[in-house]
């Protein structure tokens, strides 16, 4: 049963986490980086805080416990995740989201299944097999399918590129060069998956300090997340403020009240799928680090395209670059059947 409920977990904090830009597409009069700040302050800051102040008696206690080494770790590798983030709004722009997702998903799960695998995290992930052992290779076949899942998009990208450039609509081709934003969007897929280590390697001794003052399950994990996105909140955060004070865009946060709703949505969205995605993880065993995280990211695909194909990215995209992005997600789809079966071999 608890395989069950975390698989049912982390399929559901991937569709979360890969529709979490539905917002965006009502924002009006809101810019980018006014949408973003909000955005993630809510997500990676005040909810999580809010949560762990309100449920946790002693967070003192459970930063002693779990040591400054920990924290040290899990920040900087949040840290790279915040990066990461940081290049992705800026691809989204440049190739869109469906496509800027699917590469950074799939680039971060290949990062965030193997290392768990080569050095092991901690609490029960110290126990998740080596990279080369039997499970190891089923894991890493799956990888190899991720692979092509990687090229498929990228060609059906390529290929929806040529096409707008090719249609009478010119602003249709304003998302800007494809290319350009392949180089960023690749750095931050490798960097991406410092989210998940993050909770990986810190997971362990802050939910046994935080169990210990009798808190429950859903506090003790939006503890780990509020320890360990300190550094990747503030890298958001920071820029987004450093961008607006450089516009000096700041007063229009204040005229557009509805608006912010939808990025307060948008990070409360965010920050339930990352919680629903480190429990997943926990009940999915010491493989659950590697299988858990691939799966919410293959689904994190799914998601993206489905706001991609709504959103109109792919409108009047037919022909090869359609069928390949199709096929693309089939791949996708045999990744996550290949990973729930290794953690069910492994069980």
């Amino acid at each position: 049963m608890e395989t069950i409920i975390g698989l049912a977990l982390v399929l559901t904090a991937g569709l979360g986490t890969g529709t979490m830009a539905w917002p965006i597409k009502k924002v009006k009069d809101l810019q980018f980086d006014q949408f973003l700040f909000v955005f993630m302050l809510v997500a990676v800051l005040l909810c999580p805080w809010i949560v762990t102040v309100l449920f946790v008696p002693d967070i003192a206690s459970v930063v002693r416990v779990a040591g400054f080494k920990t924290l040290i770790i899990s920040n900087s590798l949040s840290v790279c995740w915040g990066v990461a983030n940081v290049l992705y709004m800026v691809s989204i722009v440049r190739i869109g989201a469906a496509l800027s997702g699917a590469i950074l998903s799939a680039l971060g799960m290949a990062v965030g299944v193997i290392m768990p695998m080569i050095l092991k995290g901690s609490g029960l992930f110290n126990a998740a097999p080596d990279v080369f052992s039997r499970i190891g290779v089923v894991i890493l076949s799956g990888l190899v399918v991720i692979v092509a899942g990687i090229v498929l998009v990228i060609l059906a990208g390529i290929g929806r590129e040529k096409v707008l450039k090719q249609g009478p609509d010119k602003k249709a081709s304003a998302t800007g060069s494809f290319m350009s934003g392949l180089l960023l969007i690749v750095p931050s897929g490798i960097l991406s998956a410092g989210l998940s280590l993050a909770f990986v390697y810190s997971q362990g001794p802050i939910l046994s300090a935080v169990h210990e003052q009798g808190a429950g399950d859903l506090p003790a994990n939006f503890a780990v997340w509020a320890l360990g996105l300190i550094g990747g909140g503030l890298v958001n955060v920071g820029w987004f403020s450093y961008i607006m004070t450089k516009k000096k865009t700041w007063s229009v946060l204040l005229k557009r009240k509805t608006e912010i709703a939808y990025g307060i949505v948008g990070g409360l969205q965010f920050i339930l799928s990352v919680v629903f995605m480190g429990k997943g993880m926990v009940l999915l065993g010491a493989l659950g680090a590697s299988v858990g995280f691939g799966i919410q990211q293959s689904m994190q695909v799914l998601g993206n395209q489905l706001i991609g194909f709504l959103g109109g990215e792919w409108k009047g995209i037919g022909g090869k670059p359609r069928r390949m992005m199709y096929a693309a997600i089939i791949v996708i789809l045999l990744a996550v059947v290949i990973l729930a079966i290794s953690n069910v071999v492994s069980a």
